[in-house]
């Protein structure tokens, strides 16, 4: 890798060092590929990311020969997922019975698998990575990506590259500056994250995941809990105009705390609106420029299968375009072998996740789902194979070149 004043040149340039960034890195610079990954804050440690690592990536991890020191790492497993649903606790999917090694979800904060592929990759000749470098523009030449312009430290720096990869999530900015066009099919609810000491009499959930009500979600941080409250779309702006004190009442109803025990969300800035979205790219790729994960398809929380199918991008990507790297040519028919190869499985989980949260009861009317469940007692584990697998599957192979 050739290095000079402000200037990088790489085989690929990934901007985003989230789980598709970080993935992608760590297999092409596995394979001997010169990879740069831009990252524009200083560390992972962000709250309210999600945290879900699903049986589909345990099993690539495994491949890759890093499972077991994966699971070193403090975690929960659950193989099972449930909720209460109009009063009645249902097992929405049962993992117990996939064909792979780790037959569970693993709740582990995303901060820490990032940091844990951060560290197995940077121990690679051909990897580097860039924190407090974020993207600003993309660098074109007679009508073709090649490259990057960021900045760090208040300077612009350069990354001149034959392949941009845009892992910068569901804003962004990679997508936006190439004008990739899209559909958007929107989503009735958002998300208001904020986070619980945790206390001796707090509730013992055996799971690092639990819906007590509808509405509420709790994931066990290990010092404190995450909750989510889900509410109307649009409604935020309603709930900051009532005051604090009227919204910690009407969390108080569906969660497992008193109102006297959210005493400590005493300002707005303690709370986190997460906007759901539900869209994808109409192509994913331009000549020298291709986008994957939620830069290319937005999910919805539900089932949080993001993270997974982003690093099922990430494996495909690397499936097909190390050779043409290593080869040092990346054409647009190539780039768009992997929307071809990933469309389906972005589209039928988009179609699942739509119908699901398009769903509208009158109040007062419960949900069909407990008695559902009751009657089709194979569901879960249909649910159990959807979100823990996916729509296709995804195993990292060794290329090399031509």
């Amino acid at each position: 890798m050739d290095r000079t004043a402000e200037t990088l040149t790489a085989d690929c340039c990934i901007v985003g060092g989230g789980p598709a960034g970080l993935m992608l890195g760590y297999l092409l610079a596995r394979a001997g590929v010169q990879v740069v990954v831009l990252e524009k804050y200083a560390d992972f440690l962000r709250d309210f990311r999600g945290d879900t690592i699903h049986p589909s990536t345990l099993q690539i991890m495994h491949h890759l020969g890093l499972l077991e020191d994966l699971l070193k790492l403090p975690h929960q497993r659950a193989e099972k997922l449930q909720a209460e649903v109009g009063g009645e606790e249902v097992t929405l999917a049962n993992f117990t019975r996939l064909p792979v090694k780790c037959k569970f979800i693993a709740f582990m904060p995303q901060w820490d698998f990032l940091n844990f592929l951060a560290e197995r990759a940077s121990a690679l000749p051909g990897f580097t990575l860039l924190q407090s470098c974020a993207f600003d523009d993309l660098i074109t030449a007679d009508g073709r990506v090649c490259g990057v312009r960021a900045i760090a430290n208040g300077q612009t720096r350069e990354v001149r590259a034959r392949l941009v990869v845009g892992c910068d999530g569901r804003h962004s900015k990679v997508r936006e500056k190439a004008q990739l066009s899209g559909k958007s099919f929107g989503a009735p609810r958002d998300v208001v994250w904020f986070r619980l000491d945790k206390r001796e009499e707090d509730p013992q959930w055996g799971m690092g995941h639990k819906g007590p009500k509808q509405n509420f979600i709790m994931i066990d941080r290990g010092s404190f809990w995450q909750c989510g409250y889900s509410i109307t779309k649009g409604q935020f702006g309603e709930l900051e105009a009532a005051g604090i004190d009227a919204f910690k009442q009407q969390v108080a109803t569906v969660s497992p705390f008193p109102a006297d025990r959210l005493a400590e969300l005493d300002r707005w800035s303690k709370l986190r609106l997460l906007e759901i979205r539900i869209d994808r790219l109409d192509s994913w790729a331009k000549e020298g420029l291709l986008c994957i994960g939620d830069a290319a398809h937005a999910m919805s929380p539900i089932g949080g299968v993001g993270v997974n199918l982003a690093i099922q991008d990430a494996v495909a990507t690397a499936n097909l375009l190390t050779r043409p790297l290593l080869n040092g040519e990346v054409s647009l028919h190539q780039l768009n072998k992997v929307q071809r190869r990933r469309q389906f499985p972005t589209c039928a989980t988009q179609f699942i996740q739509i119908k699901m949260s398009g769903k509208k009861r009158e109040p007062g009317q419960t949900s069909p789902l407990p008695r559902i469940v009751k009657r089709y007692r194979f569901l879960p584990y249909v649910f159990g194979w959807m979100i823990g697998l996916g729509f296709r599957r995804e195993t990292p192979r060794r290329v090399g070149k031509a």
